[in-house]
């Protein structure tokens, strides 16, 4: 015997009615603004045909008058999973057609429960963030849903992956489950993340506070550092997701998805050797030796204007995936500083927690100087990343390329803070400060006894970094592992991912270290 033909009209009845969300109207309008919507953007990221929708007909479970006999197809979010280029990822979208995406108790069970899915699988997620905030009409229940979102992202932190997407307004308590995740993208236009509204930051304190300034990707990107990426559109949001998904684990458990060629071949690259200017005091962009270092078009960029005297991102070295923690010579003079330290220390825990191995490029002349800095807690800050680096067990090569001085020449991941590999081209000096402070310190009453002080400072500058600041001075006292070429940069680099790729290190039982947060 046959199903019935009526429980099958009925169920093929219910789900058009579900995939139809807010109705055509709502999806018009925004298609009129460049959006799209809820399910549009799940189709886009995945497969094709690869989706499983998991909690198509729920409905809220809100009992107040005039609300309780409401029907919200999904009860206004899209969970489920599918393949983002054949590897499975879950995935939980808001629908802002439907009741504005708001949040309440059904609505965040959903959440919740994709996302223990994808711990227990050990799968990446991402959100689509997209919602008016917190359902009213559900009281209590949405502030406990929203504490039960926060806990699950908490939980699944260091075990998956986790991207959010800012795809339209994300406020108040919202903007929390974001923030807990490990990668941020948001879009330029249709969508905000903050607090607290003008209206409210006027009516607290009297300031006028446009929401361009402190809510926008614009402002997020480059002032607070609360997102990665600035994407254009809804598109683009997608296509970041997708990359930056190709270059990570499914789960803490496994390796990064290396592409290592059964053949490797490691050739000199004498370009290499002409990047860098005659004049040591000169700045020059780093981008340019990442830019031979790496595969072609095998690089990504994580907080491009955000802390710009720091690089980050992740790459690939003859198929292996690698995270980049850069100094930037050409911003700031590369000098670390409070808000390059916090960026670079989440980015090496983030890299640590995913077995992604780490390339670091040293042309760093010291900590930021000034009161700013010191009254804006830059010792706190910079701890971070000695922490980091400490705490870090997979694979650390560092590349000295000029300066390393100081205490900052420890942050940028020294032999002493667990580098496995550390190459230096002959040009740079490492030293606890540069040549001419040290100098005139050591040498002062020479240098104040001759009769032509600055010829005899010069002469005693130039005698203290041939003796004491040289990378052979340092390979001396086995603090450098070779003194390279630039041109063989990339090779000996490869070489030497290829050999710590199995590297394992054992730490002391406990439950978890003190970073100085």
């Amino acid at each position: 015997m046959a199903i019935k033909k009526e429980l099958l009209d009925e169920l093929r009845q219910r789900r058009i009615e579900a995939l139809a969300g807010g109705g055509a109207v709502k999806m018009e309008k925004r298609h009129s603004e460049g959006r799209l919507g809820a399910r549009e953007r799940v189709e886009l990221l995945f497969d094709r045909e690869s989706f499983s929708e998991y909690g198509m007909h729920v409905n809220h479970a809100c009992h107040m008058p005039d609300f309780a006999d409401k029907y919200m197809p999904g009860d206004g979010v899209v969970t489920g999973t599918g393949n983002v280029d054949g590897r499975p990822v879950a995935i939980y979208s808001q629908d802002f057609t439907v009741g504005g995406g708001a949040l309440g108790q059904m609505h965040a069970k959903k959440i919740k429960d994709i996302m223990t899915l994808a711990c227990e699988t050990g799968i990446p997620v991402v959100a689509i963030n997209d919602s008016g905030g917190a359902r009213i009409q559900e009281a209590i229940h949405s502030l406990s849903g929203y504490g039960q979102v926060f806990y699950q992202n908490v939980a699944a932190s260091g075990v998956v992956p986790q991207i959010a997407i800012i795809a339209g307004p994300c406020a108040g308590g919202a903007a929390y489950s974001p923030a807990l995740m490990d990668f941020l993208i948001q879009t330029r236009t249709h969508s905000s993340m903050f607090i607290c509204g003008p209206e409210v930051i006027k009516a607290a304190t009297g300031q006028i506070a446009p929401i361009e300034q402190y809510g926008s990707a614009e402002a997020h990107a480059s002032v607070s550092g609360n997102i990665h990426f600035i994407a254009e559109d809804d598109r683009h949001a997608i296509q970041i997701a997708q990359q930056l998904i190709s270059f990570l684990p499914l789960n803490n458990l496994q390796d990064p998805p290396h592409v290592i060629p059964t053949e490797v071949v490691l050739e000199r690259d004498d370009l290499m050797n002409e990047l860098l200017p005659d004049d040591p005091k000169s700045g020059f962009d780093v981008y340019g030796v990442i830019d031979r270092l790496m595969d072609p078009g095998q690089w990504l960029e994580v907080q491009r204007e955000f802390a710009r005297n720091i690089v980050i991102g992740f790459g690939r070295i003859n198929g292996m995936v690698v995270g980049v923690v850069a100094n930037q010579p050409a911003y700031k003079a590369g000098c670390l500083d409070i808000d390059s330290s916090d960026k670079a220390a989440r980015f090496i825990r983030f890299c640590n927690a995913f077995n992604v191995p780490l390339v670091n490029l040293v042309d760093v002349p010291g900590f930021m100087p000034g009161l700013a800095q010191e009254r804006g807690g830059i010792i706190r800050h910079g701890a971070k990343m000695l922490f980091a680096y400490a705490a870090a067990t997979v694979p650390k090569i560092t590349v000295i390329m000029r300066k390393a001085y100081g205490g900052a020449y420890l942050a940028m991941c020294s032999k002493d803070m667990g580098a496995d590999f550390i190459f230096a081209w002959p040009c740079a000096e490492i030293a606890v400060m540069g040549a001419e402070s040290a100098a005139r310190i050591i040498y002062k009453k020479e240098i104040e006894a001759a009769p032509d002080r600055s010829k005899k400072a010069a002469e005693l500058i130039r005698f203290y970094r041939e003796h004491f600041a040289t990378p052979y001075q340092a390979a001396s006292r086995d603090m450098v592992t070779d003194v390279i070429e630039p041109s063989e940069t990339r090779a000996r680099v490869a070489q030497a991912l290829r050999i710590s790729l199995t590297k394992r290190v054992t730490r002391p039982a406990k439950k978890h270290g003190l970073i100085p947060l």
